[in-house]
């Protein structure tokens, strides 16, 4: 059981399109409604892309930049909240964060995607040389 457990845990890291699938079936099936699955679907893969890039980078570059993953994370989270307060004149916790953990999706899923396609060309040339 811990087995299963833990290389399905590495799947859902290494291939978060998975865990997004996963995620929008079992919603789909419990809430009957389309929209709030495919929200509730990004919302958990937001998570997961986070962890995947993580693990690209420490792959392509043999090291751990979590510390600037979490600083980025910090900064769009502070920018949020200024830009709400500036134009509404109040924080909306709520609103604020639910707006910065999509924009994370969409921040995390080019980066995902950007990183795959970068290891790739890097294994290719290094195979080639």
């Amino acid at each position: 059981m811990k087995d299963f457990l833990s290389g399905t845990a590495a799947v859902l890291v290494t291939i978060p399109l998975a865990g997004y699938l996963l995620v929008f079936v079992l919603c789909k099936q419990i809430t009957r409604n389309h929209r709030k699955s495919v929200k509730l679907a990004i919302d958990a893969c937001t998570f997961l892309l986070i962890l995947a890039v993580h693990f690209l980078i420490m792959t392509i570059w043999g090291k751990s930049y979590l510390w600037m993953i979490v600083l980025t994370l910090l900064v769009i989270g502070f920018l949020f909240v200024l830009m709400n307060w500036k134009y509404r004149q109040e924080v909306e916790f709520r609103r604020i964060f639910k707006g910065f953990w999509r924009f994370n999706f969409l921040l995390f899923l080019f980066a995902y995607i950007f990183l795959i396609l970068f290891g790739l060309f890097q294994r290719i040339a290094w195979l080639a040389a």
